[in-house]
């Protein structure tokens, strides 16, 4: 059985940066996560895809965020629990929590942190009869590696902000990419709808609205696809369609355990310290809602630094909490070491 201070359930960079602020004030924590790596989202959508709104990096790679999260918090040396999902929770006679996960693993913990992102998520996949049999032949739902499409043709559906910029990525290496949309009008940011148009008329992407795909050709895998334009059908020869059309968040288990919820998020005291209706058990980060909420990893960064102040307390009433900053006290990690702290100053293309 896992013994901890704080379970965090979700490795994403709310959860990861839990860790850093915990560590500040001594409380040792342990993440759970259902996927195979930490980073979340970033690491399992976009490892690849740039970041500008970190404050301190104009841009940063979102695998290259993650790889830094986790070499800040190495001081405070947390553990894991990869690959499995928490699935019951029960709380103990003296306030502390036990969860077991789906595959039987146990975690004691005195506080937990739902740090899950938009929790479980499955793509919102087209409405094609014959799609699940290009499924990784040729039909990709995310982007891991935008190597892969070195020197391809690809087909990109879609009219939001993610069809737009991966677009504009793709485009700066593929041999030939291609962007559909059903509506004439993109509902994506006004700077992404003017950087397709600007590659649309250099002739580095080809913008087909508006159209649907119908049909998916090909023997082992994805050869073509057959598309509708304003009723005429016409065939383009493809190596990838990547629809995209967002995710289906879902909470799973954890909508189970009695928490107040409202559209697929857990409600929280904003006012105070982000603590759920369960004493004891806070929501951070893009899983959590309350009126004003932005779902940025800014906000789950200031969520996560909150939080760890109130468990701070939770867990030693007879201390008082000083907020120190990191310019005077340095990093001290739980195994005695201590490093010094450095002193410093909606649009259409056309």
């Amino acid at each position: 059985m896992i013994k901890t201070d704080i379970l965090i359930i979700g490795a994403g960079p709310t959860g990861l940066f839990t860790v850093f602020e915990a560590g500040l004030l001594k409380m040792k924590c342990h993440i759970l996560d259902s996927l195979t790596q930490p980073g979340g989202q970033c690491i399992e959508l976009y490892p690849k895809k740039p970041i500008y709104d970190i404050p301190g990096y104009p841009e940063i790679i979102a695998g290259d965020l993650i790889e830094n999260l986790l070499e800040q918090i190495k001081p405070f040396q947390p553990s894991y629990t990869l690959g499995e999902t928490a699935l019951n929770l029960d709380k103990l006679d003296d306030g502390s929590f036990k969860v077991t996960t789906d595959k039987g693993t146990e975690i004691l913990a005195k506080i937990i942190a739902i740090a899950g992102g938009l929790g479980t998520f499955t793509p919102r996949k087209p409405n094609i009869s014959n799609i699940s049999d290009y499924e990784n032949k040729g039909i990709l739902y995310m982007i891991k590696d935008p190597s892969e499409f070195k020197d391809k043709k690809v087909v990109i559906a879609g009219g939001g902000d993610s069809a737009l910029d991966w677009s504009i990525q793709l485009s700066k290496i593929s041999k030939k990419l291609i962007l559909i949309h059903r509506r004439n009008e993109f509902r994506g940011a006004d700077d992404s709808v003017a950087s397709v148009q600007k590659l649309k008329d250099l002739g580095k992407i080809d913008v087909i609205t508006p159209a649907q795909v119908e049909k998916l050709n090909g023997k082992s895998k994805l050869e073509s696809i057959i598309i509708d334009v304003d009723g005429n059908k016409s065939k383009i020869e493809t190596d990838y369609f990547i629809p995209l059309f967002g995710l289906v968040p879902k909470l799973g288990p954890i909508k189970d355990w009695g928490l107040k919820i409202e559209n697929n998020a857990i409600k929280v005291n904003n006012s105070l310290d982000y603590q759920t209706n369960i004493d004891g058990i806070y929501a951070i980060g893009d899983v959590n809602t309350y009126p004003g909420k932005l779902k940025l990893i800014l906000s789950g960064f200031h969520e996560a630094a909150v939080m760890c102040h109130s468990a701070y307390s939770k867990l030693n009433p007879d201390k008082k909490n000083r907020l120190m900053y990191t310019t005077v006290s340095g990093i001290e990690g739980f195994d005695g070491s201590k490093k010094e702290a450095k002193k410093s100053q909606k649009s259409k293309i056309d």
